[in-house]
């Protein structure tokens, strides 16, 4: 990908990705043209699309590209990417190969957005597979990377000594972190724990900087490590169970709350506290998970996004193109040797 840094950024949008699409997405993408200094490229079934617009017409920093079809969530994605050349997947990836746009967001087919941008942006040079990078929300605020979330289920110890220093990388040009600590996820934080493959990549992963060793999984939602690195299957596992026990202790505090006269007396002091406490670990405030190791900026919401969601997945869209995060890879990789 050609950087456009002369010019307003522009974001693809695929407008009809998405448990919610294209109406979420579509109204996502038009509160982002707003909220940001970027231009939105609207990809998708024209008549489909218009139909979300106010007055079905195109507002100031919006730009429509007709794709005719959907790709749909439940499709094999690399079947489906091949048969559907015109779908809004190959779509956005190509406006981001092209130069038309410097990103892409999609709520869609996590899988067929991986293989779109993977099959027509390419890989960085140096890449061996690709990786997802999520922010995992700490309480009291800020973020820990965790990578691969599922792009590369059967990894090798080198792809995972190789997703360590992208997502090292990656902390430090998106976060800002001067000196990011990375962990690798085991059964064990002691030297030898884990399976042949983590075992393996510790010992490739030896002396290499920031790596402090193995992880336990109870170390997810802290400052320590700033990046939890692992392979696709046992990160994509990882990050839902998160998911499902935030949902539950939410859920269980809620209901104590309003169990007895006394709790709900409680609950009018402390609801509103704790609803805003609960912004930082609300999934839709963090934006989408960055696909590492393309060469151009893909970045995947979740499949029940909202606008909100959506709006914010274009926000981390435009903080990696500001970052300029494929060439930063590139050059980490290749310092690396």
């Amino acid at each position: 990908m050609t950087p456009q840094s002369s010019r307003t950024p522009v974001v693809a949008v695929d407008a009809v990705g998405g448990d919610h699409a294209p109406g979420a997405a579509v109204a996502g993408a038009l509160r982002a043209a707003q909220d940001f200094d970027a231009s939105i490229l609207l990809v998708g079934p024209e008549e489909l699309v218009k139909a979300e617009l106010p007055n079905g017409s195109v507002p100031d920093g919006v730009e429509l590209l007709h794709a005719s079809e959907i790709v749909a969530m439940d499709e094999e994605p690399a079947a489906a990417t091949r048969a559907k050349k015109d779908s809004s997947l190959v779509r956005a990836a190509e406006a981001v190969r092209d130069g038309r746009a410097d990103a892409m967001v999609s709520a869609g087919n996590t899988g067929a957005a991986m293989t779109a941008a993977l099959l027509r942006m390419g890989r960085v040079a140096g890449v061996a597979r690709p990786a997802v990078a999520v922010p995992v929300p700490v309480p009291g605020g800020g973020h820990q990377m965790l990578v691969d979330a599922g792009a590369t289920v059967d990894c090798s110890p080198e792809w995972l000594a190789q997703f360590a220093l992208m997502g090292r990388t990656y902390a430090q040009v998106r976060f800002d972190v001067a000196e990011p600590r990375v962990g690798l996820l085991s059964n064990g934080e002691e030297p030898g724990k884990g399976d042949g493959l983590r075992k393996a990549a510790t010992e490739l992963l030896a002396g290499t900087p920031g790596f402090v060793g193995n992880v336990e999984g109870r170390q997810f939602m802290s400052a320590d490590p700033d990046v939890i690195v692992t392979d696709g299957f046992t990160g994509n596992v990882a990050l839902k169970t998160i998911e499902g026990v935030v949902s539950a202790v939410a859920g269980l505090v809620y209901s104590v709350m309003s169990s007895s006269d006394e709790a709900r007396d409680a609950s009018r002091v402390l609801e509103p506290l704790l609803t805003e406490a609960a912004k930082t670990l609300d999934p839709e405030c963090t934006g989408g998970a960055t696909l590492l190791g393309v060469d151009g900026v893909c970045v995947i919401s979740h499949g029940s996004s909202s606008d909100r969601a959506i709006l914010n997945s274009v926000g981390v869209a435009l903080d990696a193109v500001a970052a300029d995060v494929p060439r930063r890879l590139g050059e980490a990789i290749a310092d690396a040797g």
